[in-house]
């Protein structure tokens, strides 16, 4: 039997098709599981079956779509129609945006000062609701009014934050719950990883901490996440949470406290033995928090107010969310035997780069290494691993001679700079591989200390220039050596379309672009066809 975790329609009909193509003869049967006992899920998945027809299972023709490499020619098999997106839903999934709106409100927001008038949401019903909770949970869920506050200001102002976090929550959920079933620790421990990290995966701390589950590098290493040039397992989400939930266990071995773990997990377990102490021996947490850094002061109260938001989250008219329509039950990986890119993997299977980076987000520059030791995988929707597998030689071919393309001299520093505005969802890697640089010339030419990055920032880079870039440069330099004038110490040179000052400088020994700028009084690097130079021949 096979067995879906709310899969949308559309992935039904696809793997519908992929398993007539195949003539594979099997029964299946959808699985409705639902998050939290929110009920509208059910209603939800109930509507998808009833829209499932007999004419869903139909005979896809088989496509092949064929590219070249130096003369050779690839052909891939496509076995499914063309995948539709939802970009406005990428778009927000991949936000970074929301990390920092929740970090802010549990370092930075002062919640207690005044009360937050919510009438939606009395203090009897809210009690009423805080005890039936806490008759299901380990945890000690218990009414005081800076938990109200706090519950309230997220009803309140933080909405949308919550309307997009449960739509990420349908695809991290299922994986947190399966790794701390195993490790016999309460489910709810899955609604830290929103309080973490917003669940983003590549999320960083002011203090640099990593990952949905905020590791920082040292603390990593001792559960075993490795950190390369390539590679940061804590962004890894399997990975992460495996180690996530050893920690957890063992600081609630030593506190035998869940709200006190919490706590050690957000500071440190010295500085709750050190806010023990202050207190005079008191173990409650409630009755410690004074004693707690400022940040940990809101973690607990966090957590809490974000369990009760899911928990009731149908109760607070939180219906309809949008869902992944990549449930993580959906994916499967893959053993990389070759190293390969996220751009080649997105090449070769018709995916869409963003989706790769989310669903493989450990891979900081987006390349899969092949290390003796380590086993990285590839995690792509299952209609794609049939794909890939299918192809598999043909693909690793393909990327071993890019690979060996790019080892020759194919790239030139080009000291022409841009000025690069950070968008939501950049990140180093991103922005890297886009202009074909290093990560650590990026953070070298910015003076940056970490990896941390904010949308709006301005960063200077100093693009690549292909090698055929340079060629025609070199040829048109040739071409173009008739326009250019000499008048007594000095030639006048006469801009074409497609120059720049870099392109110009290299046409004239012991010219630089700050010479060029200097002699002509130009304060940027813009030039228009027509404009003279002047070129003093000393």
């Amino acid at each position: 039997m096979l067995y879906f975790y709310l899969i949308p329609l559309k992935r039904i009909k696809d793997l519908i098709r992929f398993c007539h193509i195949n003539k594979l003869v099997f029964s299946f049967s959808i699985a409705i599981l639902f998050l939290s006992g929110n009920k509208s899920f059910a209603q939800d998945e109930q509507l998808m079956l009833d829209t499932v027809s007999k004419d869903s299972i139909i005979e896809v023709a088989e496509t092949v779509y064929e590219f070249s490499i130096d003369s050779l020619k690839y052909k891939i098999e496509d076995l499914s129609t063309a995948r539709i997106k939802d970009s406005l839903w990428l778009e927000e999934i991949y936000s970074s945006s929301l990390f920092e709106e929740m970090y802010t409100t549990i370092l930075d927001e002062s919640l207690e000062e005044s009360e937050i008038n919510y009438p939606e949401l009395t203090t009897e019903l809210l009690k009423e609701r805080l005890e039936e909770l806490n008759k299901r949970t380990p945890f000690r869920v218990e009414y005081n009014p800076s938990l109200e506050n706090i519950i309230k200001h997220y009803l309140k102002n933080r909405r949308t934050i919550l309307e997009r976090q449960m739509s990420l929550s349908r695809y991290y959920f299922p994986m947190f719950e399966e790794i701390l079933d195993k490790h016999d620790l309460p489910l709810e421990l899955k609604y830290l990883a929103i309080v973490e990290s917003a669940l983003n995966p590549r999320a960083k701390s002011r203090v640099g901490a990593t990952g949905l589950w905020q590791f920082m590098f040292t603390t990593g290493k001792m559960f075993d996440l490795n950190v390369s040039s390539y590679v940061d397992e804590r962004s890894d989400p399997l990975k992460s949470s495996e180690a996530a939930s050893k920690y957890l266990k063992s600081l609630n071995n030593s506190f035998n406290d869940w709200d006190l773990a919490l706590a050690a997990y957000n500071s440190g377990p010295g500085n709750v033995s050190k806010a023990i102490r202050r207190s005079g021996g008191k173990t409650d947490y409630w009755q410690l928090r004074n004693f707690l850094p400022r940040e940990t002061a809101g973690y607990v109260p966090a957590f809490l107010a974000t369990m009760y938001i899911f928990e009731f989250a149908e109760e607070h008219g939180f219906k309809n969310i949008a869902s992944s329509h990549i449930p993580y039950m959906a994916t499967d990986t893959i053993r990389v035997k070759n190293q390969i890119t996220l751009e080649q993997v997105s090449k070769l299977t018709n995916l869409d780069m963003k989706e790769l980076e989310f669903l493989n987000p450990a891979y900081k520059l987006g390349i899969i290494p092949v290390i003796e030791g380590r086993d990285y995988v590839l995690r792509l929707p299952v209609m794609s691993i049939g794909k890939f597998v299918t192809n598999e030689k043909t693909i690793y071919e393909y990327a071993q001679k890019e690979l060996e393309k790019e080892t020759l001299p194919k790239y030139y520093e080009q000291p022409e700079r841009i000025r690069y505005r950070v968008k939501n969802g950049d990140y180093l890697g991103k922005i890297a591989q886009k202009y074909r640089v290093g990560v650590s010339q990026i953070k070298r030419w910015n003076g940056l200390k970490s990896n941390n990055i904010r949308a709006g920032q301005y960063l200077t880079i100093y693009p690549r220039a292909d090698i055929t870039q340079v060629a025609n440069t070199t040829a048109q330099s040739t071409a173009q050596s008739t326009h250019v004038n000499t008048s007594g110490e000095e030639k006048i040179y006469t801009v074409k379309a497609g120059d720049t000052l870099w392109s110009i400088s290299r046409k004239f020994p012991g010219v630089s672009i700050e010479k060029l700028q200097k002699w002509n009084g130009i304060s940027g690097t813009n030039l228009k066809p027509g404009t003279k130079l002047k070129i003093p021949q000393s």
